[in-house]
């Protein structure tokens, strides 16, 4: 098997740690030769802290990796076999900045959904593509693991505007399937199938022992017992006609749509508090940062756990070894539907459990969703699509036409003040809009 080259754009992520974990344990299935680790110039220092602490989780397990450190991406990209994008455009300043200009009109301020999703997208989507046309020239047979967020827009992003292989992953359904797991007894022994778009999506079917076991899982979910939640996302309980009345079970995301006015007066009350999200995310980095400069740690500390993304990084390297390694397994990633979910179109990007093979996901078929809920996941693709438009070109009546179609975002004269002042803001970040 012959050795590889992996690169991290984005290696200042506080998330790296589990990813260089990930593949010392992965040794085996995925021989790493080179690890090139790139960021901006902002990032630089971390990615040195991060780079520093994975050369001794390496040298403590014994494999002889040759870790780089570059601001140059195309002199990292040459040659590569995978490369992992998980940067943030902006940093956690303009997610803070997002979620602050969310609130004051009235919004709920999140990464990924409602305007913070827009604008989110709109500042990285430039970006993820620059990257792809990079991939084209430098490393045309490599695989780009997207969990860059929004990770199902920028991975349709990708799939429609370029030629090279891509999938998007996301941890939110693998913390589904644990919690699933720990309902089940722990047990590792059946199947879920999820379908939907990234952070919208439906736990469909629990299979096991021949045996559909989802609504035995809802049972106990509504019984207090919930584990499928991310540590990011406060305790909630679902009010029990959603789920008796889905007959499936929404990803924790859906609670922003689902209960929405009481999640817009959660976030107020943690705003005038502790703070929004990215500020308790941003007070956390600083303080994991503090702990990967000591020269004696020499693997993940388990205060990583507290960041929301926990699992990303398993799981991509998971997904990296079932493609190496054609292990023909299931996994829950975004790719394109092919008629997986009926009713939204095949070349658009879903998130679906899919067998992983050498060529990449096969997505699973599931069966037709209520009438409902499929309109539901028709007008977010078509807000989907829209803020992918709108941010290749600068458009803003396409932003505008995006915007109004999310159920998450108010109208009239909010929403143009709102606009107004996310482009205003972001005026260095989103150069296509001035």
């Amino acid at each position: 098997m012959s050795e590889l080259k992996i690169v991290i754009i984005g290696a200042g992520s506080s998330y790296t740690p589990e990813l260089i974990e990930g593949l010392i344990n992965r040794a085996a299935e995925l021989p790493l030769r080179e690890l090139w680790m790139v960021d901006i110039e902002e990032g630089r220092e971390k990615m040195a802290i991060i780079a520093n602490l994975a050369r001794r989780m390496l040298n403590k397990a014994g494999l002889s990796v040759t870790v780089h450190e570059t601001l140059n991406r195309r002199e990292a990209l040459a040659g590569a076999d995978y490369v992992c994008s998980q940067f943030r455009a902006g940093c956690l300043n303009a997610r803070i900045s997002d979620e602050r200009i969310s609130l004051k009109y009235g919004m709920i301020g999140q990464e990924t959904n409602g305007l913070g999703g827009f604008a989110n997208a709109c500042r990285t989507i430039p970006i993820a593509l620059e990257i792809a046309r990079e991939m084209e020239t430098l490393c045309p047979d490599a695989w780009l693991l997207n969990f860059t967020n929004p990770s199902g827009m920028v991975t349709e992003a990708i799939l429609r505007h370029s030629s090279i292989k891509a999938v998007g992953l996301c941890n939110v359904p693998v913390i589904m399937q644990k919690g699933v797991s720990q309902l089940l007894g722990n047990s590792a022994d059946f199947i879920m199938q999820v379908a939907g778009l990234n952070h919208f999506i439906f736990a469909r079917q629990i299979l096991q022992n021949g045996k559909d076991k989802l609504h035995d899982v809802i049972d106990e979910i509504l019984a207090g017992n919930d584990p499928l939640v991310p540590r990011n996302i406060p305790p909630f309980s679902w009010p029990a006609h959603v789920l008796k009345g889905l007959g499936m079970i929404p990803c924790a995301y859906l609670r922003y749509y689902y209960m929405k006015d009481d999640i817009l007066k959660q976030e107020i009350g943690e705003a005038g508090g502790e703070g929004t999200r990215g500020e308790v995310v941003k007070a956390l980095e600083h303080q994991l940062f503090e702990i990967y400069k000591n020269p004696d740690l020499a693997e993940k500390p388990k205060a990583l756990e507290g960041r929301g993304g926990q699992y990303y990084s398993e799981a991509a390297c998971e997904l990296m070894s079932a493609i190496h390694n054609d292990k023909r397994i299931i996994m829950h990633v975004n790719t394109r539907n092919n008629g997986a979910i009926n009713g939204l179109p095949d070349d658009c990007a879903v998130e679906v459990s899919s067998v992983i093979t050498r060529s990449g996901p096969l997505p699973l078929n599931v069966a037709a969703f209520p009438e409902d809920t499929l309109r539901l996941l028709q007008l977010m693709k078509n807000f989907e699509q829209l803020t992918i438009e709108a941010a290749i070109t600068g458009d803003r009546h396409t932003a505008w036409r995006a915007l109004v179609l999310n159920p998450l975002i108010t109208s009239g004269t909010l929403l143009e003040e709102a606009l107004a002042e996310v482009l205003e803001e972001n005026k260095a970040l989103m150069p296509s809009f001035h």
